[in-house]
């Protein structure tokens, strides 16, 4: 499959290696140009490319970009084909996103992105931390796999996704529209908890919709607390441990 992925943080770093390890045909860009994409990113076969290259010609673009940048690339993004499927991995963090007046008032952050972009996305890998993806996945029906939701209005979108994220050693269980979306947003029981595919459908189904905000900043202000000056980080099961105590 032809593969487009803008941005090379963490997830997006994570999904090149990931993808391109398993034959897909993956280009990478950032908003820094090809040239400061490091060669190690390309090692299982990835080619760097400019933002518009990366977006000609492909099956799936993945939007690994801070959610308050996808109003930048949207116009390039609506001039895709009705056939390309849009896979966003984004979460709307108020610290670094700035106050997005919809998204405050209650919208879900999915359509919000289906806003900007004025066409239909899917929603995935946006419930999962960087470490656990990068060094966490498994092969398909080893016990205790880590499941993360994926949503879309169009159950071939939804398909689509499953499959790319099944590729990258998760469980990928179907999460409905959408509308359901907010269900796997920051603060909600399935967000970056480490949940198997038989955990997660209950997780999802016990999400409040209105606890969501308040339980999101709490885990902020504890990591930001717990990473004070940014040069200790937290280990992966740590920041686990932390989000289930305060989401579930």
């Amino acid at each position: 499959m032809k593969i487009g992925i803008l941005g090379t943080g963490h997830i997006g770093k994570t999904l090149v290696t990931k993808l391109s390890a398993t034959g897909h045909d993956v280009r990478v860009a950032n908003s820094r140009g090809p040239e400061t994409i490091e060669a190690e990113l390309l090692a299982s076969g990835a080619r760097a490319v400019t933002t518009q290259d990366a977006l000609i010609d492909v099956d799936v673009v993945i939007l690994s970009i801070p959610l308050i940048r996808i109003p930048d690339v949207a116009p390039l993004i609506a001039a895709l084909p009705e056939k390309t499927v849009v896979i966003d991995t984004s979460n709307y963090y108020p610290f670094r996103d700035g106050r997005i007046e919809a998204i405050k008032a209650g919208q879900v952050e999915s359509l919000w992105v289906v806003e900007q972009l004025g066409r239909p996305i899917a929603k995935a890998w946006n419930a999962i931390g960087s470490a656990l993806l990068a060094n966490h996945g498994k092969p398909a029906g080893t016990p205790g796999r880590i499941a993360i939701p994926v949503a879309a209005d169009r159950p071939a979108d939804r398909a689509l996704a499953m499959a790319l994220v099944e590729d990258t050693g998760l469980d990928a269980f179907d999460a409905g529209s959408l509308d359901e979306s907010w269900r796997q947003q920051a603060g909600a029981p399935a967000y970056c908890t480490d949940l198997t595919r038989e955990e997660m459908g209950p997780a999802l189904a016990t999400a409040e919709r209105a606890r969501l905000p308040r339980r999101r900043d709490l885990a902020v202000a504890a990591m930001q607390e717990r990473l004070g000056d940014g040069t200790t980080n937290p280990d992966a099961d740590w920041g686990v441990r932390l989000v289930r105590a305060i989401n579930m």
